[in-house]
C-alpha cells in the first residue's frame, strides 16, 4: 500500500491554522511526524491530540513513513465515537483555557448529553480490570493461568471490551466469550 498523501506542520500554530480552514470540508489529515533526534521541526503527536480534539477532530493510526518520520491520521470524530478519559482532559483543559473551538464544544457537549462523557475509558496505564471479571477468571483455572501470562495490550483489550458495553447483557455476553478464549489459551 502506498502512503498517504501528507502535511508537515512545523509548529502547533500551523497545524491549527489548518483545522480552522479545513475542519469542515475535509475528511481527513496526514500529518507528518519527525522522530526526536532528527532535527526537523515538527509537531509532535500529542501537539496532534489537542488540535484534533480542539476542532472536533480525533486522533487514529499511526502509520511508519520512513526511519525519521511516521504519519499520524485526523479525521473528524464520528458522531457516536467514544471518548478516553485522558481526552477528557485535553477537552477540559482547552476549555479552561479558552482555546477550544466551537467545533470541538459540539463534539464536548454533545458526549455530555448523551453520556459517553460520563462513561470515558480510562487509557492501558489507568486501567483497572472489573472486579467480577477476576472473581470468575478464579473459577476457571486455565483461563487464570492463561490471564497471568497476558501483556498488557491484551489486558487493555478485555478492560475496553467489558467498558465499552452500553447493555449488561451485552456486558456479561462479553465477558463469557473473553473467559472461554483465555480458557482456550487464546488472546482476546
Amino acid at each position: 500500500m502506498s502512503n498517504p498523501t501528507h502535511l508537515t506542520f512545523e509548529t502547533p500554530e500551523q497545524l491549527h491554522a489548518w483545522l480552522q480552514v479545513n475542519h469542515a470540508s475535509e475528511t481527513e489529515l496526514f500529518v507528518r511526524i519527525f522522530k526526536k533526534g532528527t532535527g526537523q521541526p515538527s509537531v509532535t503527536w500529542d501537539d496532534c491530540v489537542v488540535a484534533a480534539i480542539a476542532w472536533g477532530w480525533i486522533d487514529g493510526v499511526r502509520k511508519a513513513l520512513d526511519e525519521t518520520s511516521f504519519l499520524q491520521r485526523l479525521t473528524p470524530r464520528r458522531k457516536r465515537s467514544n471518548w478516553s478519559q485522558k481526552n477528557v482532559q485535553h477537552a477540559e483543559r482547552l476549555i479552561a483555557q479558552g482555546r477550544m473551538q466551537a467545533a470541538g464544544l459540539a463534539q464536548v457537549e454533545a458526549a455530555r448529553s448523551d453520556g459517553r462523557w460520563a462513561s470515558a475509558y480510562a487509557g492501558s496505564a489507568t486501567m483497572v480490570i472489573p472486579e467480577d471479571f477476576l472473581a470468575a477468571l478464579q473459577n476457571d483455572p486455565a483461563a487464570l493461568a492463561f490471564y497471568a501470562t497476558l501483556k498488557r495490550q491484551s489486558l487493555f483489550t478485555i478492560y475496553h471490551r467489558l467498558h465499552s458495553a452500553k447493555r449488561p447483557e451485552t456486558r456479561e455476553k462479553r465477558m463469557t466469550e473473553v473467559l472461554a478464549k483465555l480458557g482456550r489459551a487464546e488472546t482476546p
